[in-house]
């Protein structure tokens, strides 16, 4: 219990001394819930009484037989590491299960064997982001039935990714940003979205919750949604103009028509549309301004280091790209001037 601590359950010892756990939810009937905290008994009997499967009879009954996949994953969705996470990560990583769990849920999660594995990634490889995708959450799957003592061995240890050469999420060119500057100019609703996201380097969770209230002595200061860090930058005069020529009475920056702050999810929805009326590549996301960002910030010679205090990337990986990128490009025409000098001397 001590390390699961799970909300709505209760324990303490009877007049034998035994101990007993039950959920209880205020407004709810209590709920007996059997095994061990961790085990899948016990776990498919929280996650039922948690969705509100309050019925005694069909605790760790169907869906929740002990020993499935669903079971362990309706364990780890009440674990304290999926618990933990943003809540955004949490939705991405329960939409993955979940369509695992459908699709295999009845099955033994002890008897999983790499394969098995190996053929459901097969399966998905005509798009290998979500076969890498699938890949990845079951590999997090067996980690947890290894700590829960529902299997001895990882299946996926050895399973390969799909290759790909997919870059990820477009970065815009700056002839697709002077596109939408042309068509939204400063003062409508989707250039200051754009100025936040591309004078900020933050993902839409973050711009959408940007406001007055975060800037101080000119530094903008915000915590990360996604992965908690909290960066400090500088409110570029470009941002800072159209901040004040966006006629806004609402603390938070960006706002829906009735005056209300945006979900992340709706946000990205308009600025794709903000993109398609602008007459932009279909590929142009909020995502792809943050990369033009961390472009930009390479091209003006930032390091690496530079470039995460402003993103807040927690590794090199990432960054790496775009100043590995600049320094190619840089040596490359330094390496053709070298040779136009060399001709024009008549050097051969």
């Amino acid at each position: 219990m001590a390390n699961l601590r799970l909300r709505f359950v209760h324990e303490f010892k009877d007049r034998h001394g035994r101990t007993r756990r039950y959920f209880r939810r205020p407004g709810q009937k209590r709920v007996p819930l059997p095994g061990v905290p961790g085990s899948d008994e016990f776990m498919a009997a929280y996650q039922a009484a948690l969705a509100g499967e309050i019925d005694r009879a069909s605790i760790g009954e169907g869906k929740s037989k002990s020993g499935t996949i669903t079971a362990a994953v309706a364990g780890y969705f009440s674990s304290a590491a999926f618990q933990t996470l943003a809540r955004t990560t949490q939705s991405t990583y329960r939409g993955i299960l979940e369509r695992f769990r459908n699709e295999f849920g009845h099955l033994p999660i002890a008897q999983l064997e790499r394969g098995h594995i190996e053929r459901i990634v097969s399966e998905r490889v005509a798009t290998p982001a979500a076969a890498n995708n699938t890949l990845r959450m079951i590999r997090i799957l067996m980690q947890f039935a290894i700590s829960v003592g529902l299997r001895m061995d990882d299946p996926t240890l050895n399973v390969k990714p799909v290759r790909t050469r997919s870059e990820g999420f477009y970065t815009w060119t700056e002839s697709d940003i002077a596109k939408f500057e042309e068509v939204y100019p400063a003062g409508t609703r989707a250039r200051l979205a754009m100025g936040l996201l591309l004078y900020t380097a933050q993902r839409r969770s973050d711009v959408v919750k940007m406001g007055r209230q975060h800037v101080k002595d000119g530094v903008l200061t915000i915590r990360q949604q996604k992965t908690g860090t909290t960066v400090e930058i500088p409110i570029h005069p470009e941002l800072q103009a159209i901040i004040d020529a966006t006629p806004n009475s609402n603390l938070t920056f960006l706002v829906t028509d009735f005056g209300k702050p945006f979900a992340a999810a709706g946000f990205g929805n308009l600025f794709r549309y903000w993109c398609k009326e602008a007459g932009l590549p279909t590929e142009c996301s909020s995502h792809g301004l943050r990369k033009a960002a961390s472009r930009r910030l390479a091209e003006a010679g930032c390091t690496a280091h530079e470039i995460m205090a402003i993103t807040g990337h927690k590794t090199l990986k990432e960054v790496t790209r775009y100043t590995a990128a600049v320094d190619r490009k840089r040596l490359g025409q330094t390496a053709m001037a070298k040779i136009r000098n060399r001709t024009s001397s008549g050097k051969p």
